[in-house]
């Protein structure tokens, strides 16, 4: 399936939430810094220097996805916050929304992403390391707030 990607509209609060509120609490629990995030991502993520994309579906308008860049360093940024509708996983959709959020990094000038993950998720494992993210060990880490973060990744642009 042929996706658009694009950046956050006033609105898109209740889709970002309800998207990353479904695919934690399917694998993990909501932590206190979940519940911050998606509780105001205007304050927490836009604000703060960072963007949030979108998968829509070209002819409707249908979010199908989202993912966010949350600002780092200079020059650097965390992926956070990627989720697709269930019903949409496994399409492709997965790897369009991360290449297109990818390309609007270094469309910005940054020169290095960085993400955490979990060890059992191993397709979006897998994604990563397909579109060149290495990993890091733990201690070469920048410290995470989620007790889930076990697998650390970074990729140069």
């Amino acid at each position: 399936m042929n996706i658009q990607v694009r950046e956050f509209q006033p609105g898109d609060e209740i889709a970002f939430r309800s998207l990353n509120e479904a695919w934690i609490t399917a694998f993990f629990k909501l932590e206190d810094e979940d519940v911050a995030t998606l509780g105001d991502p205007q304050h927490h993520i836009l604000d703060a220097g960072g963007h949030i994309y979108f998968a829509v579906q070209p002819q409707t308008g249908e979010v199908l996805g989202c993912c966010a860049l949350l600002a780092m360093e200079e020059g650097c940024f965390e992926v956070a916050k990627m989720a697709i509708a269930e019903r949409f996983r496994r399409q492709g959709i997965g790897g369009q929304l991360l290449r297109g959020t990818i390309a609007a990094a270094r469309g910005m000038g940054a020169r290095r992403l960085y993400l955490v993950t979990h060890h059992s998720l191993k397709n979006a494992i897998e994604l990563y390391e397909s579109e060149g993210f290495v990993h890091l060990r733990a201690e070469d880490a920048p410290p995470s707030p989620y007790a889930r973060a076990t697998v650390f990744m970074e990729r140069f642009l």
